[in-house]
């Protein structure tokens, strides 16, 4: 199989509209927009889809409609930097001694 290539037959013209109709109800300007926030390749941002992954987003975003306490698919996912990354592994106690030291007020929750 070639690079970023689908792994089966491609979505029915059905279920990409639908999928459109369902993104654009979760506010989504269409497959660009829904990419990072809904996890699209760069194929599906293009609005191609094998019939299970369509199958497995259109499940997807029904599921959020009927479910309220479900997650929101609309949240980007939070990406760290490897200096974030780097804070969040320190002790609250070295961090909060750091930042004292360079002039930041802090107490703690």
């Amino acid at each position: 199989m070639a690079f970023n290539q689908p792994a089966g037959p491609p979505a029915s013209r059905q279920q990409v509209a639908r999928l459109l109709e369902l993104l654009e109800a979760a506010g989504h300007d269409g497959f660009r927009d829904a990419r990072g926030p809904m996890g699209f390749t760069q194929r599906q941002g293009n609005g191609k889809f094998t019939r299970d992954e369509a199958e497995a987003f259109i499940a997807e975003l029904e599921g959020d409609a009927h479910d309220a306490t479900g997650p929101s698919q609309t949240e980007a996912p939070t990406r760290l930097t490897n200096d974030e990354r780097s804070a969040q592994a320190l002790p609250t106690g070295v961090l909060a001694a750091e930042l004292q030291r360079r002039g930041w007020v802090v107490m703690e929750p």
